[in-house]
């Protein structure tokens, strides 16, 4: 294969899709057709025609037809800009008009294609680059149809956005497609339906979550091991309001910089007095770290929450677990000296790395740098970039820069896990912060008695429980270990008349700590081995019968393997105790 960037295939292959799509609906206007992580999309307004999927494989076919024809890529600077604007104005492209009318004095261009006689088939504005010819172009596919509002506004035009994908190579193309498959079969949204773990109300609002009874047990699992691992590392675990005056607010910089994500409360119709709820835990951790003089020998302070925070997001952005407006942070905020800046970062890197073992994610880490709108000294943001990168350095990390996609308040770490089937999810965070502290004018007293100001280190591991839950559904495709499982083993009597027995074995197990489902149905032995470790995902069924009750041995059966048996049942017992209690490093065999 040529050597060509994969970035630049798929953004020319977008042209090819917007050529074919407006030869087959002559009335469709072009927006915007950017290259995107796993492939492309452009954006269509089409007054005549709803796209549907089905109108995928024409499109995919009218592309093969163009690109058979080995058109050429040619680069055009655009002399007369108010010109080419009434030519797109009188054409009908009124978006491409407007785009046109921003970069006005940004030398812009338009990219043509076409034919082995030199004759222009197509153009589009755009600044490139572009690969030399549609030969170049070996696998594509079409995927689906959406909605998109024109510049992601909900003032604006609803216009049909359609996604697709291209490889260098078919095989490529192909394990994409079976990765898209699978992730359709693992989607938390199917799943959390079919084994009722969340909902989602309009009564309620939408991004709000009910945790079913299901998903809280997950929930509740890794709560405790949150807790238990912070405590073991030094953490104090805080809790703090939903709500906070306008006031704290300003002082943390928040109205001037995340006002439009933020939820405002009115106290009472005729006070001026205005309270938000919060969209952040970090100002509350500096006030009870204000609450107390503070020396360098109290330093570093780890202060830990479950903090449940809100987040005013465009309804078309919301989705499932992993896009909400509700949702609780692992949050941690610690305060530190300069000097221990950099063993406090490594430290969480290992919290983060021995977190991700337990689920059996890997991870890759970007560095996001300052942004166009922030706050404080450049000094200090450029001392922050350095101590991330100088922590990341020592350790010999591989990390990627992220140019511009820092908090307003300090730049970060992001961690971004990857998941059973290679899909990466940005969950955990590290971000450094010299400005905050300074706003809220924090001190501690030095060993030679001079007030200084505290470094502090914004952080969470998983995220939020929302989305990191929703990753994990995805990850197991529902069915969790048993640490995290809602039922950790179903009995399933043979006949009615062992129904007895197996209510004995359930409250024995039930005494002893574990998640048992006793399954007396009155439906077939088979069908509820099937149900039980297939549709609920439950981790083992034993089944009991006249020969198990004689011999006080459970027959056990494995979700994901089958028979693996028959075991006395106390040292069932004690194996699931053993597997639950060591988060699956001990399975039982």
């Amino acid at each position: 294969m040529e050597n060509i960037d994969l970035h630049t295939l798929r953004h020319s292959c977008s042209h090819i899709m917007a050529q074919a799509v407006q030869n087959l609906y002559p009335n469709a206007k072009l927006a915007i057709g950017p290259a995107i992580e796993n492939g492309f999309y452009y954006d269509f307004d089409i007054d005549d025609h709803t796209l549907t999927d089905d109108d995928l494989k024409k499109i995919e076919d009218e592309m093969k037809r163009l690109i058979k024809m080995d058109l050429k890529f040619e680069k055009h600077y655009i002399e007369d800009v108010q010109k080419q604007i009434d030519e797109f104005k009188a054409q009908g492209e009124i978006y491409k008009a407007e785009l046109l009318e921003e970069h006005r004095n940004d030398n812009p261009t338009l990219y043509l294609t076409k034919d082995k006689d030199g004759n222009v088939l197509f153009n589009d504005l755009c600044s490139g680059p572009h690969i030399d010819s549609t030969r170049q172009i070996k696998a594509f596919k079409l995927l689906s149809v959406a909605g998109a509002y024109w510049r992601g506004s909900e003032d604006n035009k609803m216009l049909q956005r359609v996604y697709a994908t291209a490889f260098l190579t078919k095989e490529d193309l192909d394990n994409y497609i079976k990765m898209v498959e699978e992730a359709k079969k693992r989607d938390h949204r199917k799943l959390g339906v079919q084994l009722d773990l969340f909902s989602i109300h309009d009564e309620i609002g939408s991004g709000l979550v009910l945790w079913h009874p299901n998903l809280a047990v997950v929930r509740e699992n890794i709560e405790n091991y949150w807790r238990e691992e912070h405590r073991k590392r030094g953490y104090v675990i805080v809790n703090t309001p939903h709500i906070a005056k306008t006031k704290l607010w300003e002082l943390s910089g928040h109205i001037d910089h995340y006002r439009e994500n933020m939820f405002f409360v009115q106290k009472e119709e005729d006070s001026d007095e205005q309270f938000i709820i919060k969209p952040m835990n970090c100002p509350f951790h500096i006030l009870i770290y204000q609450a107390q003089r503070r020396s360098y020998r109290d330093l570093p302070i780890r202060m830990a929450e479950l903090g449940t925070v809100y987040r005013k997001e465009k309804s078309g952005a919301l989705g499932g677990l992993t896009r909400v407006q509700g949702f609780t942070q692992d949050d941690a905020h610690i305060f530190c000296t300069p000097e221990q800046l950099v063993n406090e970062i490594n430290e969480i890197i290992d919290f983060v790395t021995d977190a991700m073992k337990i689920f059996n994610m890997t991870f890759e880490v970007e560095l996001s740098t300052r942004p166009e709108s922030f706050v404080g000294s450049l000094e200090n943001w450029e001392r922050a970039e350095a101590g991330l990168k100088e922590a990341m350095d020592k350790r010999g990390m591989k990390y990627d820069i992220n140019e511009g996609d820092g908090a307003f308040y300090g730049p970060k770490i992001d961690f971004k896990f990857k998941d059973a089937i290679g899909r990466t999810w940005q969950c955990a965070t590290i971000q450094l912060d010299f400005n905050l502290p300074e706003r809220f004018d924090l001190k501690y007293q030095d060993k030679d008695g001079v007030l200084k100001t505290p470094v502090m280190l914004h952080r969470v591991v998983f995220g939020s429980m929302e989305r990191f839950h929703g990753i994990l559904i995805e990850h197991y495709a529902g069915a969790f270990p048993v640490w995290l499982a809602p039922y950790q083993v179903a009995i399933v009597p043979i006949a009615e008349r062992h129904n007895e027995y197996c209510e004995k074995i359930f409250y024995e197990m039930k005494q002893k700590g574990l998640r048992v489902h006793f399954d007396d149905r009155n439906e077939s032995m088979n069908y509820k081995i099937r149900d039980c470790l297939q549709n609920k995902k439950i981790p083992y069924v034993v089944v009991i019968g006249d020969k198990e009750i004689e011999n006080n041995v459970l027959a056990i059966r494995k979700r994901g393997t089958g028979p693996i048996g028959e075991m006395l049942t106390e040292d069932f017992i004690n194996k699931l105790i053993i597997e639950n209690n060591t988060k699956g490093q001990e399975e039982i065999k």
